[in-house]
């Protein structure tokens, strides 16, 4: 045996911890084979899905797991299992109403009443849906068996293709453990817990509530208190009160700041005459795009004004501006400190997870409650939403710097700070420009929202739209938000082609 093949071997005793001849056998089978080939592991066929829990290979546990139980239940639904319980349950609540209509026939045949062919019939269309339903429960109860050995047909199959493909799945997990020994081969304690237990409990639990419904009212709704519900939500609305009135100062100052951007750009762009923004904004795109992108956004600047979309364009351009520059103002230098500090991006990564993934009608409450509504609760809800892409690819971006770079930057004698100004960020420069991008653009996502609390602008209309299904007004809005859109990713993304 050379020392390299030695060597493997004691790796696979390492990695697989039992067995190890038939695993060493296997995989090299598998690792000389240039094709799928055919590896039985008794093993996984015998236990299943949590063979592959204690090998800690929990992505194809959870997924046979599912399968098996869903197999099981099919075996015990058929045999044990309450299958025709749901039309007993409606043969039980029409004969209720055939007892109450029986009272009422008897009623008016003691008054002598014209209803009595009508009760008649109707009790008559009763019994015959008793008669349905009734053949149906049979039917359902017949069918049982066939259930069992479909259910029974299917657990066979999953656990023969457990066994099929075990050997494969664990090679391939034995490859990624030679080049990263942190991922765990599995074979603790834990694992062997876990996997027991979640196979126990999935599966125990699943079987008892669709085999037997009536069994354990427990599973099927979750035990809950009115009184939890409304204790957390006087709890809620006593920190939001407290935090309202202690930092008064702050969410002024917050407004302060915000409002004087916002009012500036709204004079800027409301406030001067529509030839001198059309002008600035085509001259802006053609030195940023060409000209073929300066007679486009010409064109969209043309329909936002005859159909009378200018001042809320501007207005929207304006809310936009202000929560795009407040927004990267800060998420640039935020994105450079985090690509120097590992440890601050990570404890700031899930903060803006949570900003990303949760639904702007749910931040905007809070932002409400601190800021009331209007204009300044807009910008803060657009930034929520739309700020943290340009961290995360200043962040990419400066990491992206090739290494051999900095070090012969530094070698040459450079700063800090020249080492940032000179080669990081310019190299960095495009990534961060995507981000920019998807700030602005995310930003833009957020106009209709934005309007629900007063903001106006291009959202206004469409959210009227929506209101009074005004479908014209509420399509052209949507173009001139559309065009707003492409005229900003020009200029910000587009490059000039000679």
């Amino acid at each position: 045996m050379s020392e390299n093949n030695y060597l493997n071997t004691n790796r696979i005793k390492d990695f697989v911890k039992t067995n190890p001849g038939y695993y060493i056998h296997e995989f090299e089978r598998i690792n000389n084979a240039s094709k799928f080939i055919f590896s039985f592991n008794l093993s996984a066929f015998l236990f299943g899905s949590t063979w592959f829990g204690i090998r800690n290979i929990w992505n194809w546990s959870l997924a046979f797991l599912i399968i098996e139980t869903f197999a099981i239940v099919q075996i015990v639904r058929g045999f044990f299992g309450d299958i025709s319980i749901e039309a007993y349950k409606k043969i039980d609540q029409i004969q209720s109403t055939i007892d109450f209509r029986q009272k009422q026939l008897q009623a008016a045949i003691e008054n002598n009443s014209d209803k009595v062919d009508m009760f008649k019939r109707t009790i008559k269309s009763l019994e015959d849906s008793i008669a349905g339903y009734l053949q149906e429960a049979q039917s359902i109860e017949a069918s049982g068996v066939s259930i069992a050995i479909g259910g029974i047909v299917l657990f066979i199959l999953i656990r023969v293709l457990q066994g099929a493909f075990a050997n494969s799945i664990l090679e391939k997990k034995f490859s990624e453990w030679l080049s990263n020994k942190l991922i765990s081969p599995g074979m603790e304690f834990k694992n062997y817990l876990l996997s027991i237990s979640f196979a126990l409990i999935i599966i125990v639990f699943s079987t008892i509530h669709y085999s037997f419904p009536d069994l354990v009212k427990l599973f099927a709704d979750f035990p809950t208190h009115p009184d939890i519900r409304l204790a957390s939500i006087d709890g809620v609305e006593g920190a939001f009160d407290y935090a309202v009135i202690k930092g008064d100062a702050l969410f002024s100052a917050i407004t302060y700041g915000i409002r004087s951007v916002l009012d500036s750009l709204e004079m800027l762009f409301v406030k001067t005459p529509w030839v001198v923004v059309i002008s600035a904004i085509v001259l802006m795109t053609g030195l940023s795009a060409g000209p073929r992108a300066a007679i486009y956004s010409l064109a969209f600047l043309a329909y936002m004004g005859f159909l009378g979309f200018w001042v809320k364009a501007m207005t929207t351009l304006a809310l936009l501006g202000t929560a795009a520059m407040l927004s990267i103002s800060i998420g640039i230098p935020l994105g450079i400190y985090c690509a120097t500090r590992p440890k601050f991006y990570s404890f700031i990564r899930p903060i803006m997870d949570f900003m990303q993934t949760m639904p702007a009608f749910v931040f905007m409450i809070p932002v409400i409650a601190f800021f009331g509504t209007g204009k300044v609760s807009a910008v803060i809800i657009t930034m929520i939403f739309g700020g943290t892409p340009v961290v995360r690819l200043t962040v990419l971006g400066l990491k992206g710097v090739p290494e051999a770079i900095r070090e012969a930057a530094i070698a040459y004698g450079a700063s800090k700070w020249y080492l940032l100004t000179k080669v990081d960020l310019p190299l960095a420069m495009p990534t961060i420009l995507a981000g920019v991008n998807q700030t602005v653009m995310l930003s833009l996502a957020m106009v209709v929202v934005a309007s629900l609390i007063g903001a106006k602008g291009l959202g206004q209309d469409v959210l009227e739209a929506l209101q009074y299904a005004n479908v014209g007004q509420g399509i052209l809005a949507g173009v001139a938000i559309l065009f707003c859109a492409l005229i900003l990713d020009q200029v910000i993304q587009g490059k000039k082609k000679d």
